[in-house]
């Protein structure tokens, strides 16, 4: 690919003001809006929520100015959203005064077919310690059922008690009500309609103040498209991404507390059990349980089976299928490696990847990464680059692209649109066209159907040539690594079809 790309992406739309944007939003989007403030973040910071309950919490308590009264809010937190080391005091009131307990937790749900049970444990306080200690009552689930019975983890207020086993010898908790935590009623139609109503320009604003950041930190097009780059894992299924970052990029934050449906990997060690299914306690693992797993310091985390890993990693990443001894899974969850990288390194023509961990040294299994982020095009963060002012709350944002997820019809306009060349491999077509698929989602989510696309060129710059450039720096990584399969392979010209090139000259 030639420069004009990236060079046209190096200029900063300034036909538009925070301000502009604010009265926008105010006006499509009056009752999904928080006002974001880096006071307001340091202090739900300290009470170590993440942002999509940070938000939550200020609509529930602010004013019409978006001011909150801090105190109030602790309060509540302490009481509604407990920690880890209140565990102890709830004990107290569940074992010695005989009374239940109501709190905000994360809740998982498991069946025990044998005594026909259905059981729950609680990840955030490491309840229960043993099995058959935690048990549900069956109304709960009953009047729950399409809520909880999922593979993961979901959020909600649980009410517990303490009371007799059958045998009427073992003292169980038992799990009498549960209210799922879904704040908002979710009109995905309704967002997809509003977007026609901003510029293009206007909604990249938009994204990157509902993931918490100053559009006005970014001085140019590149810089925004690069950041919303890392979302294409949240609105996209099974999109594999590599990103190479200076420190303090804010990876680590993005991944790990704007959705409650991915899962952040930071350090340490991973088994195939973890990731995909662990035989012995016959669970799935992340791969079936989230929309993403990313790992964090990629270079620091340790395989305990290598050789196992490697070979599960290639099947998966190429088919969403995993097989752990007779067991056959399936998973949707994209697979994003973060890790650092030094200035002298920030070079696509160079072996960036030699610092990752040893399997992933195989260029096969890179082949199946569907793209590269350029996390130096990235700003460093500051106080400047934090959110402030109104924006789309966190988590309904959340609820938006994982919803978007599901959406079969933006694939179907990306093939309709899209020309391959003859005899193009197919993991390279198939990765352009994931990734241009999850930069429509993300971009122009009204865009349902060709003809609701109203300018092509703003599809090939925001959606194909992105895709293109993230492809293409694999390629780049295959042919040093692998020089003698891929030294000499090129990314497939994929471009616009003519019909729909000559319909936008026509007008």
């Amino acid at each position: 690919m030639d420069n004009s790309y990236l060079s046209a992406l190096n200029v900063l739309e300034t036909n538009h003001t925070q301000a502009d944007i604010e009265e926008q939003l105010k006006r499509y989007f009056g009752d999904m809006l928080v006002y974001k403030s880096p006071s307001n973040s340091k202090f739900f910071s300290a009470l170590s929520l993440p942002s999509f309950m940070r938000d939550w919490l200020v609509m529930r308590f602010s004013d019409s100015e978006g001011h909150i009264d801090k105190e109030e809010v602790s309060s509540y937190v302490k009481r509604t959203i407990p920690k880890k080391e209140q565990w102890n005091d709830f004990q107290v009131e569940l074992l010695h005064n005989n009374q239940s307990v109501r709190f905000l937790t994360k809740v998982k749900i498991d069946f025990d077919t044998a005594n026909r049970q259905a059981l729950f444990s609680l990840p955030e306080f490491g309840v229960p310690q043993k099995k058959g200690e935690a048990v549900v009552e069956w109304h709960v689930i009953e009047k729950n059922r399409d809520y909880l019975l999922t593979p993961t983890e979901v959020w909600g207020i649980v009410e517990l008690l303490c009371d007799l086993d059958d045998s009427g010898k073992k003292t169980i908790i038992k799990l009498v009500d549960f209210t799922p935590f879904c704040p908002y009623t979710i009109d995905l139609e309704f967002y997809k309609e509003m977007r026609r109503y901003f510029s293009v320009g206007e909604w990249l604003d938009v994204l990157l103040s509902a993931i918490d950041y100053n559009p006005a930190g970014y001085v140019t097009k590149k810089q925004k498209l690069s950041m919303l780059s890392r979302l294409l894992p949240f609105v996209e299924k099974r999109i594999n991404l590599i990103e190479l970052a200076p420190k303090e990029t804010g990876k680590s934050y993005l991944f790990s507390q704007i959705s409650k449906y991915g899962w952040l990997v930071s350090g340490g060690s991973i088994s195939r059990a973890k990731m995909f299914y662990d035989i012995s306690k016959k669970t799935p693992g992340l791969a079936s349980r989230y929309d993403y797993v990313a790992f964090d310091e990629i270079q620091s985390i340790k395989f305990t089976d290598a050789m196992e890993m490697q070979g599960a990693l290639k099947g998966y990443l190429e088919s969403g299928e995993y097989r752990v001894g007779d067991y056959r899974g399936v998973g949707d969850a994209g697979l994003i490696l973060l890790g650092n990288i030094d200035t002298e390194k920030m070079n696509v023509d160079q072996n960036m990847f030699s610092d990752l961990p040893e399997i992933f040294h195989e260029s096969a299994l890179l082949d199946r990464f569907h793209g590269f982020i350029r996390g130096w095009d990235i700003p460093k963060m500051k106080e400047s680059l934090k959110a402030n002012g109104w924006a789309l709350n966190t988590e309904y944002f959340g609820e938006i692209i994982h919803m978007l997820r599901d959406e079969l019809v933006y694939r179907a306009v990306v093939d309709e649109l899209l020309e391959l060349p003859k005899n193009a491999a197919t993991r390279d077509t198939e990765a352009i066209k994931r990734i241009c698929t999850g930069f429509l989602k993300l971009i122009f989510p009204n865009v349902t159907d060709v003809s609701k696309l109203t300018d092509i060129n703003e599809f090939i710059t925001y959606c194909l040539e992105p895709a293109l450039e993230m492809r293409r720096v694999i390629k780049r990584q295959l042919g040093i690594i692998d020089y003698g399969e891929f030294g000499h392979s090129m990314i497939p010209n994929i471009k616009v079809k003519e019909e729909y090139l000559n319909a936008c000259k026509d007008l």
